[in-house]
């Protein structure tokens, strides 16, 4: 019988799977968790751990890139073939803290498997999930008899993700030539569940900000003063009752100008997931929903911008009285962006906000944090098309839809390389990122390895750059 590409690479993955699972439990061993400085040392280990084995995997570069933090991994696989589109592939190798007494049945750092699940911290963000590529890539060049990808491949994988990536931006605008990608796949996500295997197409962007009123210049007698006087705390709740009109839409004038709209195909998608909102409400450990109206609660976390106050305080919150007006009051919010808001755009009109909002008498100070744009790439982008085939030819089922409610570094990549994003991903909502007992589905893990085994052939033969770059400008201009 003649072996088809696809028995060829399921052959291969067979084949190889334990010598994939000890090596990848192996790295797991390492605990590279970049939030603890006493834990820098293993976070360069578990670079250097990656760094030779995917030298050993075949990649001809394969380098340790310095940060002025803690070091990320570079590789890089030219195909050879005139014409093949880049690819970059991100992910992380940094971990989140971890220990037994936290609630572990198992050691976080000592790899084990129980049943068809691999538990260690690590094992779906985003080790594992990185790691799936190197047997993925090796299983493409055997079904295609070749010696080199069918695409120019290169991976960059971060070491400080898990601590807000706070020399990300940095590393990718130094690197920016050699980090040049036509198309850029991040497996640092997951899917709607096992069952449903989906391809997230999008993340929201966000700014966010501290509000500072200042009132009287001391805390002064609400019996003497009050009601005569300006209350910053007053102010405070005033502005925050006002973010949202009666429909739970965002009250800042102009926040919705340019908002790119649901189309009517990418809503029918959502409704076709399996949503239980008594469910999602337990994940949320919250107790009734709430939002835009004429939106599903889908909609509204993964398509619709947002805002929320983070914090509201000021004045005296000890035990028992004391009957002040206060001298000063905070706010922290933050504003979720879609396709077609401008970070720049909204931080001013948040400042024309809440200074048109407040009374003579109180004066402000808003500091703004560092903003993440929002990222989309539309369902017809031909990269997506091949990545929602190479899925389904691994799942063998019909490949659904999501986005991603937060936001990330993928915004920085397509912001620096000017490529659309990918999300390939395989771990599922029980996987426990930065939660006790992590672990990872073996089934799962092992399509993941399947899927990126097709993707290639897939890019290469579909892709073309320059037919694409018009979608993507078509959706910058949104």
């Amino acid at each position: 019988m003649t072996k088809t590409p696809d028995s060829v690479v399921r052959s291969f993955i067979d084949q190889h799977q334990a010598d994939f699972l000890r090596d990848l439990s192996d790295w797991l061993s390492i605990p590279s968790v970049s939030a603890d400085p006493g834990r820098s040392g293993d976070v360069r280990r578990s670079a250097e751990w990656l760094v030779a084995k995917l030298g050993e995997t075949g990649f001809p570069v394969a380098e340790v890139w310095e940060t002025d933090g803690l070091p990320a991994v570079f590789a890089e696989w030219p195909s050879g073939d005139a014409g093949a589109p880049t690819v970059l592939v991100y992910g992380h190798h940094d971990v989140q803290p971890a220990a037994k007494e936290d609630g572990w049945d198992t050691e976080p750092f000592t790899p084990v498997t129980i049943g068809n699940r691999l538990y260690a911290r690590g094992a779906a963000d985003d080790k594992g999930q990185v790691f799936f590529h190197t047997l993925g890539l090796r299983a493409h060049l055997a079904a295609g008899g070749r010696t080199a990808p069918a695409v120019n491949l290169k991976l960059l994988i971060e070491g400080e993700e898990e601590s807000g990536s706070p020399n990300f931006g940095a590393l990718i605008r130094r690197e920016s030539e050699r980090l040049a990608a036509d198309v850029v796949v991040v497996s640092d996500t997951g899917m709607w569940g096992a069952d449903t295997p989906t391809v997230c197409t999008g993340m929201r962007g966000i700014v966010d900000c501290q509000v500072d009123l200042f009132g009287p210049d001391s805390d002064i007698h609400s019996g003497s003063f009050g009601g005569a006087v300006p209350n910053p705390a007053t102010a405070a709740a005033e502005l925050a009752a006002e973010l949202h009109d009666a429909d739970r839409r965002v009250a800042v004038p102009g926040f919705y100008d340019g908002v790119v709209e649901l189309t009517d195909r990418e809503r029918e998608l959502f409704a076709r997931l399996p949503f239980d909102e008594a469910q999602w409400l337990r994940v949320a450990k919250s107790h009734g929903v709430q939002g835009e109206a004429g939106y599903t609660v889908l909609e509204r976390v993964w398509a619709r911008p947002t805002a929320e106050v983070n914090g509201v305080w000021g004045g005296y919150t000890g035990p028992g009285r004391k009957t002040i007006v206060p001298a000063e009051a905070h706010l922290k919010l933050s504003f979720r962006l879609v396709t077609g808001q401008d970070v720049h755009k909204i931080e001013q009109l948040v400042r024309n906000w809440v200074a048109d909002r407040l009374p003579a008498g109180i004066r402000h100070e808003i500091v703004f944090n560092a903003h993440t744009r929002p990222c989309l790439t539309p369902l017809d982008h031909p990269a997506l098309q091949s990545t929602v085939r190479a899925m389904g030819r691994a799942f063998e089922k019909e490949i659904l839809f999501t986005r991603e409610g937060g936001s990330g570094p993928a915004a920085d990549l397509r912001d620096v390389l000017g490529a659309p994003v990918l999300f390939l991903g395989i771990s599922v909502p029980s996987d426990g990122w930065h939660s006790v007992n992590e672990k990872v589905e073996l089934d799962l893990l092992r399509k993941g390895v399947e899927a990126t085994a097709y993707l290639w052939g897939d890019l290469a033969e579909n892709f073309r750059p320059a037919e694409a770059a018009g979608l993507a400008a078509a959706a910058d201009d949104h």
